[in-house]
């Protein structure tokens, strides 16, 4: 792992769930495993044709699936703030906004897999992702076919190929999403945003929409560290009553900022919770009445 690469403090062993936490039983929890991965591999087989309708359908579409994903693996929903409106002629209620006609660039705090879907529900978009998921068996086909824009980690000097494309998909009018904190944590804190991305977004001239994420209880979502994605899943299917929350934040224009660091500290700062304004090691010391470990072991996109 390169050294400039963003790490966490947060690990499976500091950040799972206690022991008192509500579990589902043994049946019921593979009930939910196999309804999640049945409504997954669904989707998978449905990339193609979908990329062939409108815009319009496939945003329907793909908001629909991924909402299903998170509640057919048991979560419940919960949106707040500016929540974008149907893209129709209808009259908007209260507390929903017409989407702005144009590319965006969507960014969020990192806590699991699971905020990529999540977003989805709101705003279905190209998402930046590790190259390694390129090289995934099926999965990697799958994003690439769905429009997932890979960045080389380990590669600085590739850099600025990517925010070059991301710009350019900004400026084609594409909704991209993306994680500046570079690395998952487990959402008792969170991470400084990575300026790199917003370059794009500068360059392109549309906003960025920064949008919360967060999961109740906390320990289950978390995928951090060296956490395997199977140990992910079982332990999200075991949790009851478990509720992913997404809180959509006012758009920062671009223009109104002079160069990418400024821009990302003002979406760190309208993403961050009360916990981000606290060191790492303090918030889970009081949770956890233990050091926090240095750094995962490996960061995710």
């Amino acid at each position: 792992m390169s050294a400039w690469l963003p790490t966490a403090p947060c690990t499976p062993q500091l950040c799972a769930p206690r022991a008192d936490a509500l579990r589902r039983g043994v049946f019921a929890a593979s009930a939910r495993l196999l309804a999640g991965l049945v409504v997954v591999i669904v989707g998978i087989l449905l990339v193609a044709p979908v990329a062939l309708l409108g815009a319009g359908r496939r945003d329907r579409l793909t908001r629909g699936w991924t909402r299903t994903v998170i509640r057919a693996f048991g979560l419940r929903i919960r949106t707040a703030g500016a929540l974008p409106a149907p893209a129709s002629g209808t009259q908007v209620s209260t507390g929903l906004l017409p989407e702005t006609p144009g590319g965006v660039l969507v960014v969020a705090n990192h806590i699991s897999w699971l905020d990529i879907p999540l977003v989805a529900t709101l705003f279905p978009g190209r998402v930046l992702a590790k190259s390694d998921i390129r090289r995934w068996p099926v999965l990697g086909t799958v994003a690439a076919r769905g429009g997932t824009l890979f960045v080389e980690r380990d590669r600085l000097r590739a850099l600025p190929d990517t925010v070059r494309d991301v710009s350019d998909a900004l400026r084609a009018g594409s909704r991209v999403i993306v994680f500046p904190e570079g690395s998952t944590w487990c959402g008792r804190d969170q991470g400084r945003f990575t300026a790199a991305m917003f370059q794009a977004a500068l360059d392109a001239g549309v906003p960025v929409r920064p949008v919360r994420i967060g999961y109740r209880p906390l320990g289950p979502a978390a995928f951090v560290g060296d956490d395997p994605l199977a140990v992910s899943l079982w332990r999200i299917v075991l949790a009851r009553g478990l509720t992913a929350e997404i809180e959509v934040l006012p758009a920062i224009p671009a223009a109104r900022h002079t160069d990418r660091r400024s821009l990302a500290r003002a979406a760190q700062t309208a993403v961050a919770s009360d916990s981000a304004n606290r060191p790492a090691s303090s918030v889970h010391q009081c949770l956890n009445s233990i050091p926090a470990p240095a750094s995962s072991v490996r960061t995710r996109s």
